[in-house]
């Protein structure tokens, strides 16, 4: 805890509880499709912005198709 010389406490960044890194689309073996956007939906927050790994689970290589197929998306207007 470190104190500002107002005596107030620093703000921290919110802690979130992890997830578990078990990947769904390695799982079931498909990859995300800009045309499934009702799937697309589960990994964009209520602000439209794409949530990260650390927040859905999905594994490295899925998350950076994921994040394409999310921005295909958009721009076709289906999300």
């Amino acid at each position: 805890m470190v104190l500002k010389k107002s005596g107030r406490r620093r703000r921290g960044a919110l802690k979130l509880r992890p997830v578990a890194r078990n990947c769904i689309f390695c799982k079931e073996g498909k990859n995300p499709d800009y045309k499934k956007y009702q799937e697309l939906g589960q990994f964009v927050s209520d602000r439209a912005r794409i949530l990260g790994k650390d927040r859905t689970g999905v594994c490295a290589k899925h998350q950076r198709r994921l994040s394409r197929e999310i921005k295909r998306a958009r721009i076709l207007g289906l999300i």
